[in-house]
């Protein structure tokens, strides 16, 4: 038997991606290919009167303008169809002709080269009538505000509730209460490659799309919607894929590059057309993580034990829905925090604006939820003068513990070992009243403090609350008396997180085979079956499954003698169900990741600069399929929350951006990076998980900005309820 699985083997993409072979969408190059550029709105909220694209048509070397006439079913979205693919008169669909952000697509341009391209979209007139910008959700929330859809009688289009225990009688035991308000921030995914894809009719008449994303089967089904074409008509391969975060779970340039090659070859124009966005467009086309307003009460007695929590969350939708309610439940679950709490309250909303549209982000209403939780507890801990790691422990969550929604985790709960793990790492010691911070060496200039913080989290694995959660693989085994080679199908995408090698390694444990006998061949509708998206810390759990049943399959088909011997899987976890629109008892998920992060940051006084010394991210990753892998999932994710939580400031005023470049929206860079990150990768292992592995990318970026929050306060004294946490929020707090 060969042992794959646990070995830090390198990536299969590596090589190719240090030497800049990768060919990313950007970089396809393909004979006789014309291109195409995107007419934006520019504005937030407007009914388009009328498209005069006359100018642009008679531009020579422009071979086509579309809008949206030319789209036959002009909808799409992934948890409801509410945007239109382009916005204007003429459409099949009503109100189409509203614009509600300001990277609303109005027409599309198809020409010889770029440059054209670009010339022919300046000659395009639209007449806007300026509707009422709605940019706050509290404000859009009230009865008297526009409403962005005519057709609904309220901006609001999410609503879940908790109601566990009694709150009144929870907060009458509780001998200390908090009151805490929280605000957290848009954030840009910021990926290193911008939106960009190529799409012509392949070799059967498929319209193919080649582009980055992570679904191809959702990209697949979107675009047949939208324009009115069987499934089988429509092919989506995804090559190299330069990050993705969540960003590339809803639509960019899929659908109307299928439009244009649907509408060309109408004409007898067969060819390939390709796009690439540059930064600024792709920051105003593409969702962000969603802003929440928070409002908290939390109770607890004199012994440290949570007696009552009450919660409100409030959540920028933005424009559209894209996943947004799906983003609410996840907050809604987590914003109590990994404890047991005997008496609970929620209300979330998710709430239209004119803003651009929240959507999938690392962490997916996770970070959001775990940023007033645990500050809600360290201000606890601070009320009854008691150590943040001692009142933490006091409540967690464990085997058989009841979640806020009444029903206990699944098996395999390991938050207890996980967070004394990472405080023993971080040097917490256990004293006569139990945990016990450790004091943090202070730096020798008068200006600079240093303070350490800790938080923790547990987050989701796999589709959560209801929604259809399955995975399919299939492996082809090849050869006579033995097996010389093992092709695997299998539809999840690699967008940097070493998916693809870790497929491999669990093929070939589930096979008995060396890593170089394994074939994968990836991402692309023709050859492999659904796999649901990469998100929701899932790909792992769901693909390792798959793959072993087909690997199961397949080695009794080869015993059998079949040659070759094929076989497909599919993986179905456990049942998980919705909120019970009263109460919210639910079976949220089949399995969660716990986490545990201790942060020490040094604070200018004098300039409201920080710099993160070090941090302590411990993870029970239930089995690291390739350690390295892991180890880089919890670095990437420590830099990227630092950013959420100290750099990246994306500013939206009335429904415009003021942050459109990345000269003025910050990301970190080599000299942001914590000074030290050091990953303590624990493995107990999930009873469902393959070979036990449970989902982890998304783990690490949970309880970072609460844990930096709190070593700033242990720091500085002052409390910080919204970041990030840019210098002059950080004078200010100072001199408050």
């Amino acid at each position: 038997m060969t042992l794959t699985v646990g070995q830090s083997l390198i990536r299969v993409d590596a090589e190719a991606k240090v030497k800049g072979k990768a060919v990313y969408p950007g970089d396809i190059e393909m004979p006789d290919m014309a291109y195409m550029k995107i007419l934006f709105a520019n504005r937030p909220h407007a009914i388009i009167q009328r498209i005069d694209v006359s100018r642009a048509e008679q531009l020579p070397g422009v071979l086509a303008v579309f809008t949206a006439k030319d789209v036959p079913n002009n909808e799409y979205g992934l948890i409801s169809p509410d945007q239109p693919v382009l916005c204007g008169p003429g459409s099949n669909k009503a109100h189409a002709d509203h614009v509600r952000f300001i990277g609303d697509q109005v027409a599309l341009v198809v020409a010889e080269s770029e440059a054209i391209a670009v010339q022919a979209i300046s000659l395009i007139d639209v007449d806007y009538a300026d509707l009422p910008v709605v940019s706050d959700p509290r404000e859009a929330m009230k009865v008297q505000s526009p409403r962005l859809f005519p057709d609904r009688d309220s901006n609001v289009f999410g609503h879940y509730r908790i109601r566990k225990g009694s709150i009144e009688n929870g907060f009458k035991n509780a001998d200390v209460i908090v009151e805490g308000y929280y605000q957290t921030p848009v954030q840009e995914h910021a990926y290193l490659q911008p939106e960009a894809g190529v799409s012509y009719l392949d070799e059967e008449d498929r319209i193919t799309v080649v582009v980055a994303g992570q679904w191809v089967h959702e990209d697949q089904e979107q675009i047949a919607h939208a324009l009115g074409l069987p499934l089988e008509k429509i092919r989506v391969i995804y090559p190299a894929i330069g990050g993705a975060f969540g960003g590339r779970e809803d639509m960019s340039v899929q659908i109307v590059l299928a439009l244009a090659t649907y509408r060309l070859s109408q004409k007898g124009i067969r060819r390939p057309i390709k796009i690439v966005w540059s930064r600024e467009e792709s920051i105003i086309g593409h969702h962000k993580r969603h802003a929440y307003y928070i409002h908290t009460r939390w109770g607890a007695s004199r012994d440290g034990k949570i007696t009552a929590a009450e919660v409100e969350l409030i959540a920028d939708g933005g424009a559209y829905m894209y996943t947004s309610t799906k983003v609410l439940g996840n907050a809604t679950l987590m914003c109590t925090g990994p404890y047991e709490i005997p008496n609970v309250n929620v209300d979330s909303y998710a709430v239209y604006t004119n803003n651009i549209p929240g959507g999938a982000f690392r962490g997916f209403g996770g970070p959001q939820g775990a940023f007033a939780a645990e500050l809600q507890m360290d201000k606890l801990a601070e009320a009854l003068d008691m150590d943040p790691v001692e009142i933490r422990e006091r409540n967690i969550l464990r085997e058989g513990s009841l979640l806020s929604v009444g029903t206990p985790l699944p098996k395999g709960v390991s938050m207890d070992k996980v967070l004394e793990a990472c405080a023993l790492k971080a040097g917490w010691v256990r004293g006569a009243r139990g945990w016990q911070r450790p004091v943090v060496n202070q730096p020798e200039q008068a200006n600079k403090k240093r303070g350490i913080g800790f938080a923790c989290a547990f987050k989701n694995v796999g589709f959560s609350f209801g929604a259809p959660e399955n995975c399919w693989a299939t492996i082809e085994l090849r050869g006579k008396e033995e097996i010389d080679q093992a092709i695997l199908y299998h539809a999840g995408a690699e967008v940097g997180q070493g998916a693809h090698t870790a497929f491999i390694q669990m093929a070939a444990e589930a096979l008995g085979l060396p890593f170089e006998k394994i074939v994968l061949v990836a991402s692309d509708t023709a050859y492999t079956r659904n796999s649901g998206s990469v998100s929701a810390s899932r790909m792992t759990f769901m693909a390792g499954n798959s793959i072993r049943g087909a690997a199961a399959q397949a080695l009794e088909k080869w015993k059998n003698e079949e040659r070759p011997a094929v076989a497909t899987y599919q993986y179905l976890p456990p049942r998980t169900t919705p909120y019970d629109p009263e109460t919210g008892k639910s079976e949220p998920n089949f399995s969660y990741g716990y986490v545990a992060e201790a942060v020490e940051v040094e604070v200018d006084v004098e300039t409201g600069q920080l710099q993160v010394i070090n941090v302590i991210c411990a993870d029970d990753v239930g089995k690291a399929v390739n350690p390295q892998q892991v180890q880089g999932q919890i670095e990437g994710a420590v830099v990227q929350a630092a950013g959420y939580g100290i750099l990246e400031n994306f500013l939206q005023k009335d429904g415009l951006s003021l942050t459109k470049t990345l000269s003025t929206y910050l990301i970190p860079t080599v000299l942001d990076v914590p000074t030290r990150v050091e990953s303590v990768i624990l493995e107990y292992p999930d009873p469902i998980g393959p070979f036990g592995a449970r989902g982890m990318g998304e783990m690490p970026y949970l309880p970072f900005v609460p844990a930096l929050v709190s070593a700033v306060h242990n720091a500085s004294g002052c409390w910080f309820d919204q970041f990030p946490l840019i210098p002059e929020r950080v004078l200010e707090g100072l001199s408050s």
